[in-house]
């Protein structure tokens, strides 16, 4: 061997080497039982010294995997005799929904039997409606009783903005995932985050009650106004109305606040304002018509995500604003329906939408990196992503996956452009793309209510939104 070669590569070489042996023991392509080659094969096949190999395979004993035979070898060490490695994941609670994530559990375990995931319940960990879920992330990974979160990418960006990444554990991000989520996860070009599954805001529409009014369908060149046109003649008083979407999401507010085109910047109060206000008012009038219209809009309030699903699937909307994972309450449904690009202000013709992105992020404390990176290399790989998307009715985040055709008879309700995602990803804009830190989104959201609610003026909204700060009230 070359003496140019410096430690760092025998270094990384002696780690690519105990990664893929352990795998291989792991997923049963060295049973128990079975020997390893030979250390003069390893040595040739991985590029190291015999010494180096021998260092190797000690990590392997120490981990209970493998056992050291004299003059024979180095032998897998039987299922039933190792100690089964746990390790704890905090979820959001729609994640069954979204990943169908007790299927890719079950098999990750066919899989990797020596290694089990166990999710834990968010009420255990302390987590409210009330509480940001990056607080509980740190303070879990502080005190070490979780490994792997699942996080949406405005999690992510809170996470980042309180300087909290040198908690987590890089997390290695397959070729297969699309560049911009990798980026999205990313900071200073290292991903933190590897990449499970996105979406865009959609508007969803039901194909049966367009065909009744006689109306076309909506297409990208829809404007608002095209849309409450639309929703005009879709309501039928009494019976539904035309347009409806979970108000209090805020993965669907803020897409009147990104489509104004206004950003807020940091001011010299040590706040953040606005730099462009009657840019900004736009978008939040358009927000305020649309949903006080009562002719096409309802004034039904739902609790969560599902039941303003469950008011399109029983027909009592036309229309919805919705994401692809929100599509998943309908999969199952007898509804006709399809979905295009929401529509955009007239004036900006500027087509946006509002991304969101889900991924695994680890505890940099954990005592089982190892098996904590199996499983996130699992869930991104191409057989886990293919399962999501054979499955749900959500977009993975690998892109032969999120693009692979699927049998037209699987019993999943699939809208006819389900492909329309790949073709509005320019349209994309992040809830960080307002330039307010994340934690700011609840006290905006509710200067924005009282505005909406007719217990504010513009003038008195627009102070407040001048001034907006952590102590806004």
């Amino acid at each position: 061997m070359s003496a140019r070669i410096s430690r760092r590569t025998f270094g990384a070489r002696l780690e690519h080497m105990i990664h893929q042996l352990r795998g291989r023991i792991l997923n049963g392509t060295y049973a128990e039982n079975d020997y390893l080659p030979s250390e003069s094969a390893l040595a040739k096949q991985f590029q190291l010294s015999n010494n180096s190999v021998r260092k190797g395979l000690e990590a392997l004993v120490e981990e209970g995997l493998i056992v050291k035979v004299d003059k024979v070898g180095s032998r897998v060490i039987a299922v039933s005799d190792r100690e089964r490695t746990t390790i704890t994941i905090a979820c959001h609670p729609s994640i069954e929904r979204d990943l169908e994530f007790s299927t890719l559990l079950e098999d990750f375990h066919r899989e990797y039997p020596a290694i089990r995931v166990q999710p834990v319940a968010g009420k255990a960990l302390g987590i409210t409606a009330n509480r940001f879920f990056s607080d509980t992330v740190r303070e879990c990974i502080e005190n070490e009783s979780v490994d792997l979160f699942t996080v949406n990418h405005s999690d992510f960006s809170d996470f980042v903005g309180q300087g909290w990444t040198g908690l987590l554990e890089p997390l290695p991000v397959d070729g297969d995932t699309y560049p911009f989520l990798t980026e999205a996860f990313s900071v200073n070009g290292t991903p933190l985050v590897s990449p499970l599954l996105f979406s865009p805001v959609v508007l969803c529409y039901n194909k049966d009650h367009f065909a009744e009014a006689g109306i076309l369908t909506p297409d990208s060149s829809w404007t608002w106004e095209h849309l409450l046109r639309a929703a005009a003649k879709l309501a039928i008083p009494g019976r539904r109305h035309g347009f409806h979407f979970f108000q209090l999401s805020e993965n669907r507010w803020p897409l009147f606040l990104l489509q104004s085109g206004a950003r807020f910047e940091r001011n010299a109060e040590g706040g953040y304002s606005p730099t462009d206000g009657a840019k900004l008012m736009e978008g939040i009038r358009l927000y305020g018509d649309i949903t006080r219209n009562r002719d096409v809009f309802p004034s039904y309030l739902p609790e969560n995500e599902p039941e303003a699903s469950r008011l399109f699937a029983e027909g009592k909307v036309s229309m919805q604003l919705a994401t692809y994972n929100s599509l998943n309450d309908l999969k199952r449904s007898g509804v006709r329906y399809d979905i295009a690009p929401v529509p955009y202000p007239a004036a900006s013709r500027t087509p946006a939408t509002l991304a969101i992105a889900i991924g695994l992020l680890a505890s940099g404390r954990s005592k089982h990196k190892e098996a904590v990176k199996l499983f996130a290399s699992y869930a991104a790989s191409r057989h886990a992503q293919q399962l999501l998307r054979e499955r749900t009715l959500s977009i993975p985040a690998s892109k032969p996956a999120a693009e692979a055709a699927v049998h037209k008879d699987d019993g999943l309700n699939r809208p006819e452009h389900f492909r329309l995602f790949r073709e509005i990803i320019p349209s994309y804009r992040w809830h960080a793309d307002l330039g307010l830190p994340i934690r700011l989104l609840q006290p905006l959201h509710h200067q924005l209510k009282m505005y909406w609610s007719d217990m504010t003026d513009e003038d008195a909204l627009l102070e407040q939104l001048s001034r907006l700060s952590g102590d806004s009230d």
